[in-house]
């Protein structure tokens, strides 16, 4: 989770500990050892989701500002 401010123009990252659970996620811990490419690039998500790519626009100052 990345805030970014739009009023100072700062970005904070949030570091929020998100798991994913499914065996399909590539970055999760059910994501078994044997799931290799190519076959994973086609079966598993290759790429952080929602929330972990949630970026909001916050319309004031950062805490720092």
């Amino acid at each position: 989770v990345r805030n970014v401010y739009l009023r100072c123009g700062h970005a904070m990252n949030l570091f929020l500990q998100i798991v994913c659970d499914s065996s399909r996620c590539k970055f999760g811990p059910n994501h078994p050892a044997t799931c290799l490419p190519p076959t994973c690039k086609q079966s598993c998500a290759q790429y952080r989701q929602y929330p972990q790519q949630y970026s909001p626009n916050i319309n004031r100052f950062c805490p720092s500002c």
